[in-house]
């Protein structure tokens, strides 16, 4: 197994590392069971992904932008973030969702606000997303958890865990709306927000 490390500024510098290094190091893997299936993808074995600086108060800084000249769409359209925040960070679903990552960390968030406001030194802070029953769903979450830690009384770092995860759109969603409630629960807490450290065994690109 071969793990890599990206070290970057911001989301975007990580997006750009990431789809660099997965020409190189990405393995060709075909879905037989999941989302698409006879799918052929290149994936990372595991990747670790450590961004120092993951919150901008301007949405679209954390989007990565391609070159004009290169006539590739961005990955993420602008105003995209704003929309997707609330499947994070609120309980709402619609009729046709069985679950958002939302609906599973939304009472979470307050508690851990309180808990680390009080007692910032506990290695138990986790937002949990995932639950043993979710087995038995056709599409799993891909976000299993968000691991916290409050450092020096001062800053507050997030270590997201996903299971899979689209690099081309998703990272960079994924990691802004992710960001955004890292500052949110940090300005909450009264701390600043830290880096993030994200880790995944399956980060990878379709064709």
């Amino acid at each position: 197994m071969q793990i890599v490390q990206i070290s970057a500024v911001d989301i975007p510098d990580a997006w750009f590392q990431s789809i660099y290094k997965i020409l190189d190091y990405g393995n060709k893997y075909q879905v037989q069971h999941g989302s698409f299936v006879g799918e052929t993808r290149l994936e990372f074995d595991f990747a670790v992904i450590n961004i120092a600086l993951p919150y901008n108060s301007n949405y679209d800084e954390m989007r990565p932008k391609i070159p004009a000249q290169l006539s590739i769409p961005d990955p993420v359209e602008p105003g995209y973030i704003e929309q997707y925040v609330p499947y994070l960070m609120t309980g709402h679903k619609e009729p046709n969702e069985d679950y958002t990552y939302g609906s599973r960390i939304e009472d979470q968030i307050d508690y851990w606000i309180n808990r680390l406001s009080k007692t910032p030194n506990t290695n138990q802070a986790v937002l949990q997303v995932a639950r043993p029953e979710d087995y038995q769903l056709e599409d799993p979450p891909c976000l299993r958890h968000i691991d916290m830690r409050v450092q020096n009384d001062r800053c507050l770092h997030f270590y997201p865990v996903l299971r899979s995860w689209e690099l081309w759109s998703g990272f960079p969603a994924n990691l802004a709306a992710i960001a955004i409630l890292q500052e949110y629960m940090a300005s909450s807490i009264g701390v600043k927000v830290g880096e993030m450290v994200a880790t995944s065994k399956g980060l990878h690109i379709y064709g």
